[in-house]
């Protein structure tokens, strides 16, 4: 397998797009959730040939590409402080961040309280948050991960070979070649049925890698209402 990177001019706009060539007889060109364009080729497909079929299809996926950006996560700002809100499974809770010898986070009776012998400075209550979230996200996917698997036939054949937790702007998740899942830690302020699904979707790309046909069948029959899941996720971390 070889990857490619190229772009093609349409209108007043470009298409960066990747080709990944493979032992296949068919070109496929899918648009990520990223909005980026992946293009699935036969190992002798000249670039000619491809870029004729991007052309083609080059209205389409700008459309597609339109669509995805509008659920890019959007971080609102934060200030840090006593009063403000802040979302955890899906929940809001107030911040409280209160004067102690001790530094440490935990969750308290719908607050998220900040102990913290700085109180009065913002960005130590974020670090400390922001510790705090990691933490959480570590705990709460790894648990996850073990259910999500077994939506599968045979759970074990969809395993991941690690996770890696990264503050990310432009999508939720995302499984390498090989096999290694990439999570967003602003999953850990989604709803955990968003989550499941978020991960689901990953680890059905162990078995499709592409967002083919295949891959909507695989995924349709593991989790039939993750468009709703998809959708109240976009919501709730819009």
């Amino acid at each position: 397998m070889s990857t490619e990177v190229h772009s093609l001019k349409y209108g007043e706009t470009s298409i960066d797009y990747r080709v990944v060539r493979r032992d296949r007889k068919t070109l496929e060109i899918a648009v990520e959730p990223d909005a980026s364009v992946v293009i699935a080729a036969p190992e002798n497909a000249s670039l000619e040939v491809i870029e004729q079929k991007l052309r083609r299809r080059a209205a389409w996926v700008t459309r597609q590409q339109r669509y995805f950006t509008k659920f890019f996560p959007r971080t609102p700002e934060r200030s840090f402080v006593s009063g403000e809100t802040h979302l955890y499974l899906g929940r809001q809770y107030r911040l409280k961040v209160v004067p102690d010898v001790r530094e440490c986070v935990k969750l308290l009776r719908g607050f998220i309280v900040v102990q913290t012998h700085r109180p009065n400075r913002q960005e130590v209550t974020k670090d400390l948050v922001e510790g705090w979230y990691r933490h959480r996200a570590h705990v709460k996917f790894a648990e996850q991960i073990g259910v999500s698997m077994q939506r599968f036939p045979d759970p074990e054949a969809f395993r991941p070979k690690g996770m890696t937790i990264r503050q990310m702007k432009q999508r939720w998740g995302s499984m390498s070649p090989n096999h290694r899942l990439l999570l967003n830690r602003r999953l850990i302020q989604a709803p955990i049925d968003t989550i499941d699904y978020v991960i689901t979707h990953e680890l059905c790309h162990i078995a499709e890698p592409h967002h083919g046909p295949a891959f909507f069948d695989l995924l349709d029959r593991v989790m039939p209402d993750w468009d709703l899941r998809k959708e109240r996720l976009e919501t709730v971390m819009a």
